[in-house]
């Protein structure tokens, strides 16, 4: 067995660059939302007001909108048609509570026109569950054990962690298609004044800024994975 010396090499910057972008995405969100969650909209609806009107709205009547625990947890489930709005957005009148109300309709709406990338995500979930849960014990395998199939185990482990990124790449036109449906919505049909549209996007925009830091965060640690492949390979 050889016991390569990878656990302080430069690669780990890497490693580190993402963590950085990915807490400073999810504080500029958090701090965003927390904001906007301090302003009423002018008509005091709530989240899940806001949700059924858009959804109706869009002839869609066989979708539920249902409460979830926590915060920030907002999310469509397309399997179950069931739209979960957290703790800070189902109840709640402010600006920020309807524009994420508003978004996950759009994951709603996406899934009611055939939205091509919602599709091609929903079908890479158990493929990217797969690959991020076997993609470190074959890399691992590689790197640790000398022996002629180990380059074998690395490919299937970049192999594998690939999948994972691919998700996370596919998540951002549906992400970004979502709110710019939520804030086409918002600003056409008058349930929220041009001020507060603003704000709206404001939140959407930097909830849009985590998908990416994500996204950046995986193809980073891809590219460390590649870079060790190869130098285990050399």
């Amino acid at each position: 067995m050889i016991y390569p010396s990878y656990y302080f090499d430069p690669t780990y910057f890497l490693v580190i660059i993402g963590v950085i972008i990915c807490l400073a995405a999810s504080a500029k969100m958090r701090s965003t939302f927390s904001r906007y969650s301090r302003v009423r909209n002018h008509s005091g609806m709530t989240g899940r007001d806001a949700a059924e009107q858009i959804l109706h709205r869009a002839g869609i009547y066989d979708v539920h909108v249902e409460r979830v625990s926590g915060n920030l947890t907002d999310h469509y489930d397309p399997r179950t048609k069931v739209l979960r709005l957290s703790d800070a957005t189902y109840g709640q009148s402010s600006v920020a509570a309807v524009g994420v109300a508003a978004h996950e309709c759009g994951h709603a709406i996406q899934h009611e026109t055939g939205y091509a990338p919602l599709t091609i995500r929903g079908a890479l979930v158990p493929i990217a569950n797969f690959g991020s849960t076997i993609a470190w014990p074959l890399i691992i395998i590689g790197l640790f054990f000398s022996s002629s199939s180990s380059s074998m185990f690395l490919n299937l482990g970049i192999l594998a962690f690939s999948l994972a990124v691919l998700f996370q790449l596919v998540t951002l036109p549906v992400e970004f298609n979502a709110s710019r449906r939520a804030i086409r919505i918002l600003e056409g049909s008058g349930m929220l004044y041009p001020d507060e549209v603003g704000a709206t996007r404001k939140v959407l925009s930097a909830a849009a800024l985590t998908y990416v830091a994500a996204a950046a965060s995986a193809v980073l640690q891809l590219l460390r994975i590649i870079l060790l492949a190869n130098n285990r390979r050399d």
